[in-house]
């Protein structure tokens, strides 16, 4: 095991007694990505939850939607790890709301594409004006390379976490395990990735 650097706040909490071999969360990877997660979630942000009475999952899917439109829901369960239950309670909400509108596919007729309507497209370019001055901020402590490897590495871990979980639902499946749908999914985003 690599030990890191300890941080402040690592070095504020000292690891218990009261278990054999305690796990050391400030050296361990998912759970730093876990905290900085959690700090740069967009409910966090003030700013942004001041601009629209959507939740994080609603702003996520009306990112994806005005970043890619027209666009289908399965793909933007895909491209941001969503599940699709997440997707769908989402674009349910943002009809309802009437920020995005559906239109057929012109290749698969029973799929609705989703694009953002002006009202969606108003908060749309709001968001991600707010998104990328806290970007740019974030970005400020970090290098040219240190940002394009930053990149690097968490296209890494992202890839390597999909194959560890899409393999393991793979193995529970084998076993006889019936796969929850998030599990299907991650299969195949896994088999999409990959091929």
């Amino acid at each position: 095991m690599i030990i890191i650097k300890p941080t402040a706040r690592s070095q504020a909490f000292e690891l218990t007694k009261e278990n054999d071999n305690p796990l050391d969360l400030s050296n361990h990877l998912p759970f730093r990505i876990a905290v900085v997660s959690n700090l740069l979630a967009l409910n966090r942000d003030w700013k942004i939850r001041n601009l629209c009475e959507l939740d994080p999952r609603e702003i996520r899917v009306l990112l994806n939607i005005g970043s890619y439109m027209p666009i289908k829901s399965a793909d933007i369960a895909y491209q941001s790890r969503l599940d699709s239950y997440t997707v769908s309670r989402a674009v349910k909400k943002l009809l309802a709301l009437d920020l995005i509108k559906t239109q057929a596919d012109s290749h698969k007729k029973n799929v609705k594409n989703l694009l953002l309507n002006n009202k969606g497209k108003a908060i749309y370019q709001q968001v991600v004006s707010a998104m990328d001055a806290r970007s740019k901020q974030l970005e400020s402590v970090l290098s040219e390379d240190e940002l394009r490897l930053l990149y690097s590495m968490l296209e890494k871990v992202e890839n390597k976490a999909e194959q560890l979980l899409a393999q393991q639902a793979t193995e529970l499946i084998l076993e006889g395990f019936d796969a929850p749908a998030d599990q299907k999914e991650l299969i195949r985003w896994y088999k999409k990735s990959s091929s």
